[in-house]
């Protein structure tokens, strides 16, 4: 069937066209079905994910830009266009449903056709929920970490790679910008790709923005670890893993994890920037992703077999995650930490859990003998050589590198949450104190976000301040205020109970 093409200037994310009801009937196909499409001798499957009576005529086409680009499409130009078959990675989607086993050349397919858009949103959306009732077994999450790995760019950044990863769920807690420059210091190379925030106040790549650039491409990237021994950027930014990104997108809004799909996701990336050794943070306590010591346990063991499946070295240190860690939640309010911390004068937990980290990494990379990593670390921090380091790095990356802690601009509108009793700190909640500072602004707004006064175990008076919040928009600040008092984070004087219903 010919059609006419009919342009809209809109980016789908995916490969979709809008056809006719009418030339749907006449072609046999039905919403979600594939077509070919062809003008001359170049061709292009993509799905239709629409119908429509008004929006295209009987034998017009209309088709987005991702589309459009692939074969150069004008409005008014004539293309071909026939049914074909659905991807055969949907037969595989719908094993996993039933909670069969999935083998390595499947799951590659599923995986393939993710990252060339050949799937809907439907469709992947049915791998997730599968892969969350009936889980990925061991064999089946090295075939996974494989093919995404495969599909996306890697880099080598030569021998003894050194990395580490948050699960996540703890505000603040941005030890990646004390751990990267005291282990580039001691000689080491790590070549750090972070996220972004997706319902957290900031990520660490967030962060890093407030001091310097974090979107490089692959040569760029190469250059800045060539010359610095290390970088903290965006991963996004880079084609590693983008099938992983694609799923995290239809994970997002059904709030759904699959543990497979967790452990994949990390070590894909590790695995692309060639990463020889690991240490993986699993903080555990309520607020935190996980509350549970057992399961926690669990995941470090498999994170570790996985590693040793992938040849990487991995170690996991499961710790506290109950309350918040340093003082900002927020982009500039956490980069003002760390670098407070660079100078000697940041919050202990967040330069303590720091060292932890960076001493497991000491120790594991064989830099120093086991027991020996916090010594070096601490000395490394402590003469000046880290916050040296990371001065390079924030250069190299296109920022400045005499900036400190007071440079850091804050949101221009600011409100103190003040105690109501006079007593101590019981509780300070992740969850709670983390939509305080989104709904003030954070991550888009740097600014924006928490900057906490006490911490768990403090004494307070009634009257006494517990916490900023900080924000560009009077708005936003109102929201937030709002939110404060109703959701209240933190926990002040008598026990904890909970209703009975």
């Amino acid at each position: 069937m010919d059609v006419t093409v009919r342009l809209y200037e809109i980016e789908t994310g995916k490969p979709i066209v809008v056809l006719n009801e009418e030339d749907m009937k006449d072609l046999g196909v039905h919403i979600g079905d594939r077509i070919r499409i062809c003008k001359g001798e170049k061709c292009y499957v993509t799905a239709i994910i629409d119908a429509t009576t008004s929006m295209v005529n009987e034998g017009e086409i209309g088709i987005f830009e991702e589309v459009k680009k692939s074969l150069d499409l004008n409005a008014g130009d004539v293309v071909g266009i026939q049914a074909t078959s659905r991807p055969k990675s949907i037969e595989f989607i719908k094993k996993k449903l039933h909670g069969q086993h999935l083998h390595g050349h499947e799951i590659t397919t599923i995986v393939e056709d993710i990252v060339e858009n050949n799937l809907s949103d439907i469709e992947l959306t049915a791998l997730m929920v599968g892969a969350y009732i009936n889980g990925y077994d061991m064999d089946e999450t090295v075939a996974l970490t494989q093919a995404i790995v495969e599909t996306g760019d890697q880099i080598d950044f030569g021998e003894e790679v050194v990395d580490k990863h948050c699960i996540g769920g703890v505000a603040g807690n941005r030890t990646t910008m004390l751990v990267v420059p005291i282990i580039a210091a001691a000689g080491l190379t790590m070549p750090k790709t972070s996220s972004r925030a997706i319902t957290s106040p900031a990520g660490t790549a967030d962060t890093m923005e407030v001091l310097a650039k974090v979107e490089f491409k692959i040569d760029e990237l190469k250059d800045i670890v060539n010359r610095v021994g290390a970088c903290i950027v965006w991963g996004g930014s880079v084609n590693l893993a983008p099938a992983d990104d694609k799923i995290i997108r239809v994970e997002y809004p059904l709030s759904i994890d699959p543990e497979g799909q967790v452990l994949a996701s990390v070590m894909a990336k590790k695995k692309s920037v060639g990463s020889d050794y690991l240490v993986i943070d699993i903080p555990v306590g309520h607020g935190a992703k996980l509350d549970d010591m057992n399961e926690a346990n669990s995941l470090a063991r498999k994170f570790i077999e996985l590693g040793n499946r992938l040849d990487i070295k991995t170690k996991c240190l499961v710790t506290d995650g109950s309350s918040p860690i340093g003082r900002g939640i927020g982009p500039a309010l956490e980069a003002r930490d760390v670098m407070m911390a660079l100078d000697g004068r940041g919050p202990l937990d967040l330069v303590n859990k720091s060292i932890d980290l960076a001493a497991a990494l000491l120790e594991l990379s064989g830099k120093v003998r086991k027991g020996n990593g916090r010594a070096l670390a601490e000395e490394i921090l402590n003469s000046g050589k880290a916050r040296d380091k990371m001065m390079e790095i924030i250069e190299a990356q296109g920022g400045d590198p005499k900036i400190s802690p007071e440079d850091i601009p804050l949101g221009d509108k600011k409100y103190e949450i003040t105690s109501g009793v006079t007593g101590r700190v019981r509780s300070i909640d992740s969850k709670r104190i983390s939509k305080v500072a989104r709904a003030a602004g954070a991550p888009k707004d740097h600014g924006a976000g928490i900057d906490l006064q006490v911490g768990v175990g403090d004494t307070v008076d009634k009257g006494g301040v517990l916490y900023t919040i900080y924000s560009s928009s009077e708005n936003k600040l109102e929201d937030a205020i709002k939110l404060a008092h109703e959701a209240q984070p933190i926990r002040v004087g008598g026990v904890i109970l909970e209703e009975l219903v």
